[in-house]
């Protein structure tokens, strides 16, 4: 195995953690920040009312492999879907990932926009993590 593969097999999951929008309740991404650390990945938590531009600079810059979105305030099925095109339009390979409050009629909705995978409250450590490593890209 060359220096680059082995590079990429030991690559650890590199998740960009955000509140997209005005949402200001940030205590379950918080906690899953720490899942997914306690996990093995490496995250970067952009906190509160972030925009898609400034969620896909840090995707960028940090060379990560997912995005999560927590979301409590209705907007998932905009906001979710706005930042799968800005992923699209930037043209990165990249997975975003939504949890929150979604009531389970729009889970199929978020899915058929392009989100790759949706966790709701009382998801476990386990539950995420493994979400994560599996819609990871790499």
């Amino acid at each position: 195995m060359s220096g680059d593969e082995a590079d990429t097999a030991d690559h650890p999951v590199r998740v960009v953690l955000a509140k997209l929008g005005l949402d200001g309740h940030d205590r379950g991404l918080k906690v899953v920040a720490r899942m997914l650390r306690d996990g093995g990945c490496e995250v970067i938590y952009l906190g509160l009312r972030q925009s898609t531009e400034s969620i896909i600079a840090a995707v960028e810059q940090e060379d990560a492999d997912i995005i999560g979105l927590s979301m409590h305030n209705a907007g998932h099925l905009t906001l979710a879907p706005k930042m799968v095109k800005a992923v699209a339009d930037a043209g990165l390979d990249v997975s975003v990932i939504v949890g929150g409050i979604i009531p389970d009629p729009d889970v199929k909705t978020l899915l058929d926009a392009g989100v790759a995978a949706v966790l709701g409250p009382g998801a476990s450590s386990d539950e995420v993590v493994a979400i994560a490593r599996s819609v990871s890209r790499r």
